[in-house]
């Protein structure tokens, strides 16, 4: 693994995964946000993009179950559209991955989710008419799939499909893990077929679950502590950093 990652690159590669579980824990989402971004900028992509695949599916199996099997049951039966829609779209795009144009996928997904995120938090609500809630669940649930394929980060446009929907904050963080938790499954699959994971670059992502699961213990101490204001403004905030950081790697990376 070490003529893969250099030991003081690795040992960076710890921290930011740390640091990802600890935001991950706290809000529910932004782990493979925080380490494609952190790992982006010290390690090749494809092995960036593998060294966050298994600690991300470790760490959404535990959000996703933490109240249980019957509380996963019903994030599932609640919002199954949205998940069968994001899974397929995701196997689809995670095979061409290396054939889309970065910047414009990036700056797509990130100028949106800037806007719709910095509007809720000036207090401008935007939320889903019961009426159009299929049209929404399609929507979101299409790009969720295709970003999730192309760059692991499938967060953002999760986020906002359930923020819009006023979901109550234990139920939103249980769909987010169980949504993320498939769609990791989904994409380790796909990106053992694509060559992303290989003999190479599964040490190295199986090493990072740790500190993953470390820094997603504290930040859950914190959620806990949270009541549902402060979550939603939170939550909203590192939405916010996470569309700006896409539209930072569209234009200016």
């Amino acid at each position: 693994m070490f003529d893969l990652v250099p030991v003081p690159v690795f040992a960076l590669a710890l921290a930011i995964t740390f640091l990802g579980g600890f935001v991950k824990g706290a809000v529910g989402f932004a782990l493979p946000l925080i380490m494609m971004s952190g790992l982006g900028a010290i390690l090749p992509p494809e092995v960036a993009l593998a060294g966050l695949i298994l600690p991300a599916v470790v760490a959404n199996c535990w959000q996703a179950f933490r109240q249980g099997l019957g509380g996963a049951l019903n994030s599932i039966r609640g919002h199954w559209p949205f998940i069968v829609i994001g899974m397929s779209v995701m196997m689809v795009s995670a095979q061409i991955v290396l054939d889309l144009p970065q910047w414009l996928f990036f700056a797509l997904i990130g100028v949106p989710i800037s806007l719709y995120s910095a509007l809720q938090l000036m207090g401008v609500p935007l939320r889903v008419a019961p009426h159009r809630r299929r049209l929404a669940t399609v929507l979101f649930g299409a790009v969720g799939g295709v970003m999730g394929g192309f760059s692991a980060i499938w967060g953002p446009p999760t986020v906002a499909y359930l923020t819009s929907l006023d979901v109550e904050k234990r139920e939103h963080v249980r769909v987010q893990g169980m949504v993320y938790f498939l769609g990791g499954l989904v994409l380790l699959a796909a990106h053992l077929r694509s060559g992303v994971l290989n003999a190479g670059t599964v040490p190295l992502s199986a090493t990072l679950v740790l500190p993953a699961m470390l820094g997603m213990w504290v930040g859950q101490r914190m959620n806990d502590r949270m009541d549902r204001a402060q979550f939603l403004r939170m939550t909203l905030m590192v939405l916010l950093i996470a569309g700006l950081n896409l539209v930072r790697r569209a234009f200016f990376a």
